[in-house]
């Protein structure tokens, strides 16, 4: 059974920074394609940031160059660093696994999801 557990949200003032966490209990993680993605009410689940097996990234332009993923394989964690964070950024935050792989830094589909860490930002 895969778990992935996020933490880390909370609520912060515009241009602040918070850091989310997803630990993952799955001993093949390093293999996988992992992406953060956020929801909020009205709109679809849109992808934020993905890490392939190779350690390539992807980062949408709505968070390129203020938000930053990287993935400790050792502890079997996976991070979101946001910074710069700015209202339109208030979203249910969610790390998922995609078991192939994935390739040049984007994930094709995903096999497991967190339930989610909320990030609210007040401007």
């Amino acid at each position: 059974q895969v778990h992935l557990t996020e933490s880390g949200g909370g609520s912060v003032q515009a241009g602040g920074s918070l850091r989310l966490s997803c630990e993952i209990s799955m001993a093949t993680y390093s293999s996988y394609c992992m992406g953060w993605l956020r929801q909020t009410p009205g709109k679809g689940r849109e992808t934020i940031a993905t890490i392939d097996f190779s350690g390539a990234t992807n980062y949408d332009d709505s968070v390129k160059g203020r938000f930053t993923m990287s993935k400790d394989n050792a502890k079997h964690i996976l991070y979101l660093q946001m910074n710069s964070l700015k209202p339109e950024d208030t979203a249910m935050y969610f790390c998922a696994a995609d078991a192939s792989g994935g390739t040049g830094g984007h994930c094709y589909g995903y096999n497991y999801w967190g339930q989610g860490t909320q990030v609210t930002v007040s401007s």
